[in-house]
Parts: C-alpha cells; sequence; structure tokens
C-alpha cells in the first residue's frame, strides 16, 4: 500500500494499490483511517467493512482503528468514506486497484491516471446539518456548493487544474463522493471512452456526458485530441424528485493543454484565458441518464445465477411519519405538520446503539435484530401511481435482518415508488458486486419485464441507480457471510431509514466462515 497524492483539501487522500501477480488477485492490506472502504469485495471481514452499529461501533475521538481487508478480483476505482451520521461530506478518498504485476488494463494503457473525486459542500457542520433535520422532522438544508478534488472552481473563484498534453490519454477515475445528489460530468469539447465502473471492467462505449448516483464510480479515457486551450471539466446535478430543492450550481475544475497561451498580451500583464464552457444535460434529463446507463455491459460473459434460491422484489421510497402527541410543531415540519421517514417494503430500518449488528449475530446476542424482515411489500399497489393511499405514507420502524443460506443464488427486483414523491435512488449493497440484468419504468412486471433481462453481459456493479418512476433487477451469489447493509446512498434517505440489511450464514469449514473479530474492533 502506498499513499501516492493529496487529491482532496480537507482529510481525503487516495491510496494506489499495485497488488503483485497472482491468479485470484487477492491481496492484504492494512488500512488506518476514519473511514471506511466502499464497495471493496473482501471476503469473511466484515469486521472491516465500517457502518456504525452495522458492522462495528464509531471510533471514539482520540481513538483509532485498524481495517485489515483482502481486495479480491477487483480492478479499477474504488474509494473510501466515513460511514457515520454526515461526516463523509469531507472524510473521504479513491482506492485505485492496479492490474497484477506482468499483466495490464484490457485497454491502452494510459499515460497517467487523475482521480476525480466530486462532492459537496457546506458552510455548515454537517453533522449540525443532519442534527437540525432530525430535530425538526424537516429535509435537511441542501448543500452550498458541488466539488471538485475539494474545489468548488472558479464559478465560485476557486478552481482546480487537471494537465494535459497533445495527443496524451489520461484515465480519469471519477467518483461521486456527494452526499445527496446523483451528477452529470462532461469536459468541454472532448469526449469519454468509458472503460469500467465501481472496480470492473466494461466494453468501452464513447460519450460526451458521464452520470454518477453517489457511491458511484467511472472510469474513463480522455485524450489530447483538441486545439491547445483551457477546458471547463464542469458537474452539476441531476435532480429527478420533482418539487424537491435541490443545489442548482455548477462546480468546474480546468483540463488544461500544457502548450497552450495562457493569457492574452503575455504572462505577466496579460488577461488569463477564460476557459471553453461545455453543455450540460439539463437537471431533469432523465433520458440522457438511461442512454448513459443502458451503455453498460460487461467486457466478458458474466457469470449470472440463472437458478434461483431466493427472490425478493422490494419497494424502496419516501414516507411520512404522523406528528407524535408529545411533539410541539417545531419538531414537525415536514410536509402537513409530519415526520420525513423512509423505507424499503414498509419497514424504516432503525440502527442498535449497544451492539453492532454482526457483533450481536456472530456473539448470539438476542434482542438486538430480527430476521423478519418481508421479501416483499405487505401490500401490493400501484407503485408508480399518482393515487397512492395515504395509508402507505407511514411506515413501520425496526430492525429487521433477512436471512440468506451461504451460497444462496439472490435475485432483487428493487422498485421505486411515488409515495410523497418518485426519485432516482442510488442503492448500494456492501460486501458485494451484483449483476444489473435489467431495468425499466413504470411497475416492474414479471411476465413481460423478464424478457428484457440480460444475462450474457449485464454489468457487475456495487451500486445501483434505480431509475425514478421504475425499477432495476440485481443478482448475486451469497458467498460471504456477515451481516452487509443495503442502503440508499443519498444520505438524508439512509438517515431517514431507507435501508435495510442480509444477515448471511456461515457455510462449511473455515473459509466459508466469518473471522473472529479483531482484538481493536471499536466498543460502544
Amino acid at each position: 500500500m502506498k499513499i501516492i497524492k493529496s487529491f482532496f483539501c480537507f482529510i481525503s487522500f487516495a491510496v494506489l494499490f499495485n497488488p503483485m501477480a497472482e491468479a485470484s488477485k487477492a491481496h492484504h492490506h492494512e488500512f488506518i483511517v476514519g473511514g471506511l472502504q466502499h464497495g471493496v469485495r473482501q471476503m469473511r471481514t466484515g469486521w472491516a467493512d465500517g457502518p456504525e452499529f452495522v458492522t462495528q461501533c464509531p471510533i471514539r475521538p482520540g481513538s483509532s482503528y485498524i481495517y485489515r481487508f483482502t481486495i479480491q478480483g477487483q480492478e479499477g476505482t474504488l474509494w473510501w468514506h466515513a460511514h457515520s451520521s454526515w461526516l463523509r461530506a469531507t472524510v473521504y478518498g479513491s482506492l485505485l486497484v492496479l492490474p497484477s504485476a506482468g499483466s495490464s488494463h484490457p485497454f491502452p494503457t494510459p499515460h497517467r491516471n487523475v482521480p476525480l473525486l466530486l462532492g459537496e459542500w457546506w458552510d455548515a457542520n454537517p453533522v449540525d446539518v443532519l442534527g437540525e433535520s432530525i430535530r425538526t422532522g424537516a429535509a435537511p438544508n441542501i448543500s452550498d456548493a458541488y466539488t471538485i478534488d475539494g474545489q468548488p472552481g472558479d464559478l465560485y473563484k476557486c478552481s482546480s487544474q487537471v494537465p494535459i498534453n497533445v495527443g496524451e490519454t489520461i484515465l480519469l477515475r471519477v467518483i461521486n463522493s456527494a452526499l445527496n445528489q446523483p451528477l452529470f460530468f462532461t469536459v468541454a469539447n472532448h469526449k469519454f471512452t468509458v472503460v469500467g465502473a465501481d472496480a470492473s471492467y466494461l466494453k468501452p462505449f464513447t460519450t460526451n456526458v458521464i452520470v454518477l448516483g453517489p457511491g458511484q464510480t467511472t472510469d474513463a479515457l480522455i485524450t489530447g485530441d483538441q486545439p491547445p486551450n483551457r477546458y471547463y471539466m464542469a458537474a452539476r446535478a441531476y435532480q429527478s424528485a420533482q418539487n424537491v430543492p435541490f443545489g442548482n450550481t455548477t462546480t468546474t475544475a480546468i483540463l488544461q493543454y500544457k502548450s497552450a497561451p495562457c493569457c492574452i498580451g503575455g504572462a505577466k500583464k496579460g488577461i488569463s484565458i477564460k476557459p471553453i464552457m461545455p453543455l450540460l444535460p439539463a437537471y431533469n434529463d432523465t433520458n440522457t441518464v438511461t442512454r448513459f446507463s443502458q451503455s453498460f455491459k460487461s467486457l466478458r460473459k458474466a457469470e449470472v445465477p440463472t437458478e434461483l434460491d431466493e427472490n425478493l422484489f422490494i419497494t424502496i421510497g419516501l414516507g411520512l411519519n404522523n406528528c407524535p402527541k408529545n411533539f410541539r410543531s417545531r419538531r414537525c415540519q415536514g410536509l402537513n405538520g409530519t415526520r420525513f421517514t423512509a423505507s424499503m417494503n414498509n419497514v424504516s430500518f432503525a440502527l442498535p446503539s449497544n451492539y453492532s449488528l454482526l457483533q450481536a449475530h456472530h456473539h448470539s446476542i438476542h434482542g438486538v435484530f430480527t430476521t423478519d424482515f418481508p421479501a416483499k411489500p405487505p401490500v401490493k399497489f400501484d407503485y408508480t401511481g399518482s393515487n397512492i393511499s395515504r395509508s402507505l405514507y407511514q411506515p413501520d420502524r425496526g430492525t429487521k435482518l433477512y436471512k440468506l443460506k451461504y451460497g444462496s443464488r439472490v435475485q432483487i427486483v428493487l422498485q421505486d415508488t411515488g409515495i410523497v414523491t418518485p426519485e432516482n435512488h442510488p442503492i448500494h449493497l456492501h460486501g458485494y458486486d451484483f449483476y444489473i440484468v435489467a431495468e425499466g419504468f413504470g411497475n416492474f412486471n414479471p411476465k413481460k419485464d423478464t424478457a428484457k433481462f440480460n444475462l450474457e453481459d449485464p454489468p457487475l456493479r456495487n451500486t445501483v441507480g434505480v431509475p425514478v418512476n421504475g425499477w432495476a433487477v440485481i443478482r448475486f451469489v451469497a458467498d460471504n457471510p456477515g451481516v452487509w447493509i443495503m442502503h440508499c446512498h443519498l444520505d438524508a434517505h439512509i438517515s431517514w431509514g431507507l435501508a435495510m440489511a442480509f444477515l448471511v450464514e456461515n457455510g462449511k469449514g473455515l473459509l466459508e466462515t466469518i473471522e473472529e473479530p479483531p482484538a481493536d474492533l471499536p466498543v460502544c
């Protein structure tokens, strides 16, 4: 493990893994940070996954914890971030996994790797922003700026630059680290060749715009094939929810050709040449999002489970809790005097506070959780319709897990709902990569929509953007024992309970059993 460069001006850095040659591509590392890895396919080491009260208790101020994990079968761009409150607003960075020694990328070797971390910034303590939302029951305040590598860009009087030579090809490793906003990303007058996402290779395709939900990564080649000049790299919101406030600003960096003239009249007395600005999609351009996501195909034939042991149907969406009788009106500032909530299959996920879920499972501590998360919604309704009964707006609250036998072949239909408002939800599953075999709009119809399934070369991801007013279908094999949370990566939504967790039982023998907890595991 080697720290190669600081890319983020707060607490973030890039870590570059250059593994030794092994057929399994399994490599062991120790990682000391106040956060955790996102999307690492780590086997049997859930103690290093990191979500507070899921796999560990929070790291106390002044304490430390060593994350020991194995990177297995992944190449490309991952990242790490805090998973406590809204600390990941500033605690995050990139993890770059290079090909094993003696092998190479399945595309022409780029001249350089350039991680780009897209983020959000509040002119306030983000933990306080969340705390105020929880206290009042209202939606949290939107961010004051978006950022690229920690800088909002010179549209806000502050910018960063990425140098490039004429004829040079660089690999941009773009990460959406923002808390609550999917983002469009583009570079003026340049095209991307997308070659990977979430540390998995793709069949290359060309695009002018990259779309990333929070938690997603995209690897894209860009070539210096334009006249030497200064070109804006720009990102701004994709907003799929109607009548919901969002940050409508644009963050920029500059793609700077090294041979470009910097100034009019000379560097000493001239005026800096203004960079060329790209065209960005409209904020609600779902068509561009759909075209982009449907371009993803695995590089080779995928090992998709074709026979299933578990077939889950999970609705995802927002909700409104009635104001408790003992609450004053200032604590119920959601719609019509309510408090915002969210749920999966009408269960709003509640984290424990005395033990982590993994500790409770591993040590057989009773009373911390139950294993009765429903495999389908308790009430069937017109999920994307406009006349949803108000009785469905208030979910049950509980710490309910879904138990999977080791080796189970699992399919999950993730269905967006119109409760409060439909929205594109980036759903992230810890401990696993999964195949996205199909997505579409409206209510999922098993009789018709299964014909759309791609079981040949679907993309392998760890975060799927469930389309607004639509659905996505994912498949994976439950071969990683432990407790693994699946949640919306819009942090406002996870704080409202848009999550659930899988309890994957041990299999047979040591290599199918979760490791013992480390001695320095944080205590509650």
